[in-house]
């Protein structure tokens, strides 16, 4: 049985298990942890006949304690897929633990070595797409797509899904977390082990993985790359990888959204992270990597105080960078770390951000933070957090109120005021630095807000009001500044609230795509259509915003935007009145013809052959107004939203 020694080990060494590489392959591993107040630490695994994780506490098994807070040690002929646990004698009692930096886990809680090295990765030559021109697609992998024979959805699904987001015209894909977590069911906000992509959303069975590989090799050919062997993708950590590298071979960045406030899911797993290196009973700041401030249902938080559990969630987001290519970090609830650790959340940002900053300059790092503040954006050398952008909800909440009070009937009062105030983000020193939405996972889930062609007409979530309004929130929410977000079928007008149950009713309607409702495949072709019009129009995606006219009474709204010192002029105009309105006076900022590019009633009923609008073109031939140096008659149909450009 092969002994722990202290060969390839030094100050150096990398937390967790990591393969060491000799003259003939991988000679074995090397493997170290932190847990200061344990009394001794034994790495146990298939490679050293420690196959039923009985207990064992063989001396030869032992790591050395290389300090006051690390035992380390190395084991010939460890291989990569090997299982293994740590086997730790604590102050309170003994047990096995997990590594907390564990690559890979299965269903019954052993750790897997695995090499970084072992996907091969075909995306060399990818560019995120810059900041301004982000569209992002939420999604959460277990309920998105299932193909059948499958539980959950899957990072494979995923992958079946590629060309179809594509041709949307996202360009940025934002899975809800991906860690592991301990639950049957989760949105992915109680997790358990950070490093180890959920199991669940992973394929083992062998017949669907060729299945599955027969799709990623036609995409890879597709690009003009070479197939790879079903063996390269039997581990959740390369499907996950795999995913990652189809999304960006068909243009669609990956940011994962990771959560550092807090961590759960740890009730009776006695081999998690919270009890690793097995204290006393009794307060929880006895817990090596948590504080004894419970903050409900999401478990417990980080205890940012300590240096060592800093560098345990930094080196968590480097890893994600590093090893799975991503190209961004939405942060869950930074408000809720800075408030749960008020003296030390502040400057763990600052170093999480500038550590991410120096390894990947293009990451796009996002923080949730309530309410929204300029501060979390500033740079860390002015005093601020120094992530890049923020979630915003003031124009989410405004174009969800008008197009609720809409509901009402044309007799009801609705307020593009708070419409008109929500595009301008005064406490952001860019524009762009806003994410912008109108559903995402947390308001449509169920039992929360209704999705918007439900808010639209709550009666009946196809009708024509239900389609107009649709159309005129998503293309208010499209002509913003800011990012873009789009919530999992969102964009073929899904009318139900979702939840994390895969075998639920609650799955969105792909079947209506397949059989031809013509509802969703119109809505979808005027997502696809509004989403190339703002990438085709660069000042749709610039700074640059005037709210010329607000008319509550008419339910009128126009907007004006360009690019500060080249113009590239666009004027958005949008009604939320039942009505259709000829000859209705707006200002527009030069004369002359002014080309219809756009106009959402067209999609009604694709091509709708009753369609209202302006014949492709108008001229701005009249005087002053609305601020503006010229005007226009416009015919602007009931619900609708009008593009034009000169």
């Amino acid at each position: 049985m092969p002994t722990v020694t202290q060969d390839a080990v030094d100050p150096q060494t990398p937390m967790g298990a990591n393969l060491v590489l000799g003259a003939n392959g991988f000679r074995g591993a090397t493997f170290r942890v932190w847990a200061p107040t344990a009394k001794a630490v034994f790495v146990n695994g298939t490679f050293n006949g420690i196959a039923s994780w009985d207990k064992d506490q063989n001396p030869d098994l032992a790591l050395q304690k290389l300090s006051n807070a690390w035992w380390a040690g190395f084991v010939g002929g460890a291989q990569e897929g090997d299982p293994y646990k740590f086997y730790v004698i604590g102050t309170g009692t003994s047990g096995y633990k997990r590594d907390p930096y564990a690559r890979e886990r299965d269903p019954i809680g052993n750790a897997f070595i695995r090499r970084p090295d072992s996907f091969p990765w075909h995306d060399a030559g990818f560019q995120p797409p810059a900041f301004n021109d982000i569209v992002i697609y939420q999604l959460h992998v277990g309920t998105f797509y299932r193909k059948s024979g499958g539980d959950n959805g899957t990072f494979l699904d995923v992958i079946e899904k590629i060309p179809y987001l594509s041709a949307l015209g996202v360009n940025v894909l934002q899975p809800l977390p991906l860690n592991e977590f301990e639950t049957p069911e989760s949105l992915g906000y109680n997790g358990s082990d950070y490093f180890a992509p959920e199991y669940r959303y992973a394929v083992s069975d062998s017949t669907r993985l060729n299945d599955y590989l027969t799709t990623i090799n036609g995409l890879l050919a597709q690009k003009g790359m070479p197939p790879i062997a079903a063996g390269v993708i039997a581990s959740p950590y390369n499907q996950l990888k795999a995913m990652i590298d189809l999304c960006h071979l068909y243009g669609i960045a990956v940011h994962f959204d990771v959560i550092y406030n807090h961590a759960g899911g740890f009730d009776g797993d006695a081999e998690s992270i919270f009890f690793w290196d097995l204290q006393p009973p009794g307060d929880n700041n006895n817990s090596l990597y948590f504080t004894a401030q419970n903050i409900g249902p999401g478990g417990l938080p980080f205890a940012l105080w300590k240096g060592e559990v800093r560098s345990f969630l930094i080196d968590n987001a480097t890893y994600l960078v590093n090893e799975f290519h991503v190209d961004g970090l939405r942060y869950d609830e930074i408000s809720l770390l800075v408030q749960t650790n008020a003296n030390n959340g502040w400057s763990f940002c600052q170093d999480l951000t500038g550590t991410l900053r120096y390894v990947k300059p293009q990451l796009l790092q996002n923080a949730e933070f309530w309410p929204v503040s300029g501060a979390i954006v500033n740079d860390a050398g002015n005093g601020g957090a120094g992530f890049d952008a923020t979630q915003d909800d003031r124009l989410r909440i405004a174009i969800r109120g008008a197009v609720g009070q809409a509901s009402g009937g044309q007799g009801s009062w609705v307020d593009l005021d708070q419409v008109a105030a929500g595009f301008y983000v005064s406490e952001l020193r860019n524009r762009w630095r806003a994410v912008q939405c109108i559903e995402n996972h947390d308001i449509v889930y169920q039992g929360k807000e209704p999705r918007i062609s439900r808010l639209a007409d709550p009666s009946n979530a196809r009708s024509w009001y239900a389609r107009s309004r649709s159309r005129l929130a998503l293309g208010l929410m499209l002509s913003a500044p800011g990012i873009s977000q789009l919530f999992m079928g969102q964009e073929f007008m899904e009318d139900k609230q979702w939840n994390d149950d895969p075998n639920g009713n609650n799955l969105i309607y792909w079947e209506g795509l397949s059989a031809g409702d013509k509802s969703m495949t119109d809505f979808l072709r005027y997502c696809r259509d509004f989403i190339g019009l703002r990438r085709n129009q660069p000042a749709l995606r610039g700074e640059s915003i005037n709210v010329f006219h607000v008319h509550n009474a008419n339910r009128v709204i126009a907007i004006h935007r360009w690019i500060e010192g080249r113009g590239l002029d666009v004027v958005v105009v949008a009604t939320l009145s039942e009505s259709t309105y000829f000859d209705y006076q707006i200002g527009f900022p030069g004369p002359g013809r002014w080309a219809e590019i756009f106009n959402s009633d067209v999609y009604d009923n694709w091509v709708n052959p009753w369609v209202v609008g302006n014949g492709g073109q108008l001229f701005a031939d009249g005087g002053p107004l609305h601020g503006l140096p010229n005007s226009a008659a416009v015919t602007i149909p009931a619900n609708g939203i009008l593009v034009f450009t000169r």
